[in-house]
């Protein structure tokens, strides 16, 4: 009994560590009442001041991102899967490519070609004479929605694909012998069973965009997320930050709340017996203009997403490689790979200790408290930051003797922390989909034979986990690498990562130097979506 005992207090104080950020930053209110003049103050002068210009803002390119999103990612979605046409083949994992670019990346790629002394108007005011501006600013709320949109449609293109293979083509087929046209058939039966889907990845879509830094930070853009770092490194105010951060995570609470009402939804658009059927469903060929328009659908983003900032950030490496510095890079590279690598291993190893708990003891306390853990990933980044520093401060303040501050902000322990809480979710989730695999009666069966719970997760559990839990450890690898908010600020000194290096060189508008980290954390990025569109392939739906 004790020993139960000792596991469940265990247990419980793990999740509380993945917890304590949020918990933190929703306590900050508690402080509203002793919180001093200045404090107050400045809460209300940003209320009349910046916090609407941060609400506007952010909704609006919420807004924007969404509507594109949706645009972009459902109609690829259409087009490879209700439509068959020369190259579909190729689109239909071309278009998972973007995945592989962070959001801040395309950003620097696209500044660096288009601004007003980039090659792209340099050449047109040579050709032309014209002195003045060629293309528009880049680094504003549009610049900002066109890098979100061609960077994050992948998520309702992938959901959406998935939803309408399953039976839009059986459906659509029955429409058309019914004698339904050909716009019909797509408004009235394909769209509709996409909707949960759509409505899904567009949540992520929107999840990302919220917890973005490194876009809204480079264009100058009045988010939350920027307006959260401002707050605590410019003017020095931890309740006005932790203020922010609790309005961002209350925006992205109901986001995720409706990304999970859209997934549950996702059963009508997935029954069972979606390839029945006697009749021999298949896409409808498209030639001539159709095909064109095909071509231009599939092919504009898997251009402006991927190809194009690749290209852009080639260029200056190909034109003067004396701007690279091997040496640094190689520094660089070894310290994301380093954390990335140990926080991989924490977080699979955290993740088994959960997911084996809930298989073991799947009482409501239990599966609650591995549900919250698993929140973290929702959490933006900023949020994350403000939450471990707040009771760090607060230890400080009082037992400085502790050096809490010291390791949390000189150590890598703060940081890798704060990868746990940010990605551990994506370990949990990839080892429960493993364990969902393996049937409750081998427990029975090992338990019968004398097998012990350490037993019964090395010989039998383990064998059958390996390819969950090594899907686990790449996800996580790659998050870390390109993750930028936390780091930026939790970073030991003398320990730039590619993403903060990547960053800081193009904020000094050293865009040919931030190439390098930028292409090193893209080449990253694919091992992920190479693997994801090889299982598509191999997977049919």
């Amino acid at each position: 009994m004790r020993l139960l005992r000792l596991r469940q207090f265990l247990f419980l104080s793990l999740t509380a560590v993945f917890m304590l950020p949020v918990l933190a930053v929703m306590a900050s209110w508690l402080s509203m009442g002793q919180a001093d003049g200045a404090a107050r103050q400045i809460l209300l002068e940003m209320a009349q001041t910046v916090l609407p210009d941060y609400l506007g803002t952010t909704l609006l390119l919420s807004a924007l991102v969404g509507l594109g999103v949706v645009a972009v990612g459902l109609s690829c979605a259409a087009a490879v899967t209700l439509f068959d046409f020369s190259g579909r083949r190729f689109f239909e994992w071309a278009l998972l490519l973007p995945l592989a670019m962070p959001a801040y990346v395309v950003a620097y790629a696209y500044t660096d070609f288009l601004q007003f002394s980039g090659p792209f108007q340099t050449m047109v005011r040579e050709l032309t004479g014209w002195q003045g501006r060629v293309f528009p600013e880049v680094r504003n709320l549009g610049g900002a929605a066109w890098v979100f949109i061609f960077s994050l449609y992948p998520y309702v293109y992938l959901l959406a694909r998935t939803a309408l293979s399953e039976r839009a083509v059986h459906l659509m087929e029955a429409a058309r012998l019914l004698g339904a046209p050909m716009r019909r058939r797509v408004l009235e039966i394909a769209l509709p069973l996409a909707r949960p889907a759509v409505a899904a990845g567009t949540a992520l879509a929107l999840m990302e965009t919220l917890a973005d830094f490194g876009v809204s930070s480079y264009f100058g853009i009045q988010t939350f997320t920027a307006g959260i770092y401002k707050a605590w490194l410019s003017m020095d105010n931890r309740l006005a930050a932790a203020q922010l951060a609790t309005m961002l995570l209350m925006m992205v609470a109901l986001l995720l709340f409706l990304e999970r009402r859209s997934r549950q939804k996702l059963r009508f658009a997935a029954s069972r017996g979606a390839r029945a059927g006697s009749m021999d469903a298949r896409p409808l060929k498209l030639t001539g203009r159709p095909l064109l328009l095909a071509w231009l659908l599939c092919g504009v983003p898997v251009l402006a997403g991927f190809v194009l900032p690749v290209l852009f950030m080639l260029r200056p490496l190909m034109a003067d490689w004396s701007v690279l510095s091997w040496g640094s890079f190689l520094g660089w590279a070894w310290n994301s790979v380093r954390l990335g690598l140990l926080s991989a291993v924490l977080a699979v190893a955290l993740a088994l200790v959960l997911a084996f708990s809930v298989r073991r003891r799947p009482d409501a306390p239990t599966r609650w408290a591995v549900q919250l853990a698993g929140l973290g990933y929702a959490v933006p980044g900023a949020v994350i930051v403000v939450g471990l520093l707040l009771p760090v401060g607060w230890l400080q303040a009082r037992w400085p003797e502790t050096g809490a501050g010291y390791l949390m902000t000189a150590t890598a322990f703060g940081l890798v922390w704060a990868y746990l809480v940010r990605f551990g979710a994506v370990a949990l989730q990839s080892v429960q989909s493993g364990y969902a695999r393996i049937p409750v009666s081998f427990d029975d069966s090992a338990r019968m034979l004398g097998s012990g719970e350490w037993g019964l997760l090395k010989r039998v559990h383990w064998p059958l986990l390996k390819r969950s839990t090594a899907g686990a450890l790449l996800l996580v690898f790659v998050d870390v690498m390109k993750e930028l908010p936390a780091t930026l600020v939790l970073r030991p000194f003398n320990s730039d990562t590619l993403a903060v290096v990547a960053y800081q060189l193009a904020r000094d508008e050293r865009l040919g130097e931030a190439a390098l980290p930028s292409l090193a954390l893209v080449l990253v990025g694919l091992i992920p979506v190479i693997i994801l569109s090889r299982t598509l392939r191999s997977n049919p739906a």
